[in-house]
C-alpha cells in the first residue's frame, strides 16, 4: 500500500462520517456561514447563525439592513465589522448581476465581495457537488505535518500538490476528513500523537 492510500484509508476508518459542520439550509446560507468562518471556530459560527438565518432570509434581508444592525448581529466573531460589509455588499452583488441565486463557478464565485478561493472551494464541493479541496489552517498543518507538502508551501501549493497525489473522485471527501483530523486529533496544540497511526509519517514536533 502507498503513502497516500494508507493515509486516506486512516483517515476513512477514523472519521467515515466527516461533513461540513457549518449549518445551513440552502447554498446562500452556506456562502454566508463560510464567509464568517474566516478565524472564527464552525462551532461559534453555528450559536450565531441560528439566529441571524432566522432574522436573515434573503439577499434583500441583507442588503436592505443597516450596517451597524448587521454588526450587531455578528459582533460576537472576529472581524465582525469587515464581515458585516462584505456580506452586505455580496448580498447587493447577487441582487444586481446574479439573479439573487449563488453562482456556480469559481469565477463568479470569487468576484463576490469577500469571497476568496478557500470559500468558492467549500462551496462547489459542498453545495454544488465540485471536486475540489478547499485548504483552511487545519487542511494546511495536516498536509505539512504528514509531508504531503512543504513547510514553506502556500496555501494555493498546498492545494495544487493535495489535488495531484489525491484521487479526483475523492478530493471533497477527503477535504472534510483532513479537516475533521486536524481538528479533533492531530491538532495544533498538544495533538494526539501516541497511538497514531500515521505518527511515521509526520513531522511533528518540527511543524
Amino acid at each position: 500500500m502507498g503513502k497516500i492510500e494508507e493515509i486516506l484509508l486512516v483517515f476513512e476508518e477514523m472519521f467515515p462520517n466527516a461533513e461540513c459542520e457549518l449549518l445551513h439550509d440552502n447554498g446562500f446560507e452556506l456562502l454566508i456561514a463560510v464567509m464568517l468562518s474566516a478565524q472564527t471556530t464552525d462551532k461559534s459560527v453555528n450559536s450565531l447563525t441560528r439566529n441571524l438565518f432566522s432574522k436573515y432570509k434573503t439577499p434583500e434581508d441583507y442588503a436592505k439592513a443597516d450596517i451597524k444592525d448587521l454588526e450587531q448581529d455578528l459582533r460576537r466573531i472576529g472581524l465582525y465589522k469587515n464581515k458585516a460589509k462584505n456580506v452586505k455588499s455580496m448580498s447587493q452583488m447577487l441582487i444586481d448581476h446574479y439573479d439573487r441565486k449563488v453562482p456556480s463557478s469559481q469565477l463568479e464565485l470569487e468576484k463576490l465581495p469577500g469571497v476568496g478561493r478557500k470559500t468558492a472551494n467549500v462551496v462547489l464541493s459542498v453545495w454544488f457537488d465540485v471536486p475540489r479541496i478547499a485548504v483552511d489552517t487545519h487542511v494546511d498543518r495536516v498536509s505539512k505535518r504528514l509531508k504531503l507538502a512543504f513547510k514553506s508551501d502556500s496555501v494555493l501549493k498546498v492545494e495544487e500538490k493535495l489535488m495531484r497525489k489525491i484521487p479526483k473522485d475523492k478530493w471533497s471527501d477527503t477535504h472534510h476528513k483532513m479537516i475533521f483530523f486536524g481538528r479533533y486529533h492531530c491538532t495544533s496544540r498538544n495533538p494526539k500523537c501516541e497511538g497514531c497511526r500515521l505518527k511515521h509519517h509526520c513531522r511533528y514536533p518540527n511543524i
